[in-house]
């Protein structure tokens, strides 16, 4: 069996929702890669009895080890360090050096910052964030919190616990000294190698897929398969050790047989294989939106470099912007609707001849939740992209809120620019 690990991710703002969790799936894919699989990622508040009972659901749970993200901060809500240490035996106190070190890193930070505050008001923070459980190893802040590995007390049994800083950037900072600590190590002994691949299909219901592998149950052993189907995407993530690799095998020659006209990905996403083809055959792209308020040119450019290939967009919810600004006719906005297949079409072309791209895409709908006819619905979105290869065009009606049709019109978007870019499953 796999060695494996629990996290408990800690903040009232997580649990409530006023933050996304950023740190329960990171660390799961880091662990992931070390060959560890995660049992649980349980999210508590700043209550001290809800961490100690996290703690003790996944220690029941024969965990090898505990990673813990929050409350490591000067505030009285920020207890995670000494309910460890209690969780695990050692009762903590100030380690003067770290408290040092710490004090340093405040007065650097608000020197740079021009802050002002109380000195026994910021001492008394300080020799809070250097409390140290007893034969605790310590992690180098990257901001102002030290992380902790605090193994179970000398004759007490269960797993060693890694305290690691709530912020994302510093979390993510510390996880090689993490990894690379001597108590963590032991904790993990040799993990071995722990596969994940994942495939993609588009337009493929979850059920049928389901069927699918019920047929092929016996030839699966030793895959863990989940899927999850997202705005008409099917994602299915296969996590296996070495020796079930022929399995796996087995699943792709399946799945690439009786899927053959919807499988357009084994491994990188829609966003990959637009950028991808984009940079490798040294095309740029515009966007004309509608409805999409500039979603897609957001997703376009969320990854580092799309400048080279993303060229500009155009946000478009007035017919007087569209006319301007995209050359629109106004004839046509007048005879078939600013909501229609020809008006994508015309949107596309604007924006390919106004940025002087090699594609154009063109979106335009009815996101709701007014606006809608019963000859054109809530949720009617018409799209269009052209290129050097032609164009595509798509018409769906989608269900859901105003963010969902805009979200899905975004991936529809996406798949559209696949099909003209690299081809595969028809959208």
């Amino acid at each position: 069996m796999a060695v494996r690990a629990g996290i408990v991710v800690t903040g009232t703002e997580v649990l409530t929702g006023r933050v996304a969790d950023r740190n329960g799936p990171w660390l799961a894919e880091r662990l992931r890669e070390l060959g560890v699989d995660v049992a649980h990622v349980v999210v508590v508040g700043d209550r001290p009895d809800d961490l100690r009972a996290a703690l003790q659901f996944l220690a029941d749970t024969g965990v090898a080890l505990m990673l813990t993200s929050g409350g490591l901060g000067p505030t009285a809500d920020d207890l995670t360090a000494e309910v460890v240490g209690e969780f695990q035996g050692r009762p903590s106190s100030v380690d003067p050096e770290l408290e040092q070190r710490i004090g340093r890193i405040v007065e650097r930070l608000m020197a740079r910052r021009g802050w002002r505050a109380d000195p026994e008001a910021t001492a008394a923070a300080v020799r809070k964030q250097a409390l140290v459980p007893a034969g605790a190893a310590v992690l180098e802040p990257v901001g102002t919190a030290a992380g902790l590995v605090v193994p179970p007390a000398e004759g007490r049994t269960g797993p060693t616990v890694l305290v690691l800083p709530g912020p994302p950037s510093e979390l993510q900072g510390m996880w090689p000294a993490a990894v690379a600590s001597e108590a963590t190590r032991r904790a993990l002994g040799d993990p071995g190698e722990l596969r994940q691949e994942t495939l993609r299909l588009w337009g493929t219901l979850e059920s049928q897929l389901a069927a699918t592998l019920r047929d092929h149950d016996a030839e699966l052993s030793g895959l863990e398969i989940t899927t999850c189907l997202r705005d008409g995407e099917l994602e299915i993530v296969s996590r296996f050790a070495p020796e079930a690799q022929p399995a796996y095998d087995g699943l792709v020659g399946v799945l690439a047989a009786e899927y053959a006209d919807t499988l357009y990905s084994r491994g990188p996403t829609v966003d990959d294989l637009v950028a991808d083809a984009l940079a490798g055959r040294g095309l740029t792209v515009a966007t004309a939106e509608s409805c999409t308020g500039g979603l897609l040119a957001a997703r376009l450019t969320a990854r580092p470099g799309s400048s080279q290939w993303v060229l500009g967009w155009v946000t478009a919810y007035a017919n007087s912007a569209k006319e301007r600004l995209l050359d629109v006719p106004a004839g046509l906005l007048a005879e078939r609707g600013a909501v229609s297949p020809e008006v994508a079409a015309a949107l596309a072309d604007g924006a390919r001849v106004r940025f002087g791209a090699d594609v154009g895409v063109g979106v335009t709908g009815i996101a709701g939740p007014g606006g809608g006819t019963p000859e054109k619905p809530v949720g009617t979105v018409h799209l269009c992209v052209v290129g050097p290869d032609g164009r595509r065009s798509r018409s769906i009606v989608l269900p859901g809120s105003r963010s969902a049709v805009r979200d899905r019109s975004v991936t529809v978007a996406m798949q559209l620019l696949r099909l003209v870019l690299v081809g595969g499953p028809e959208v």
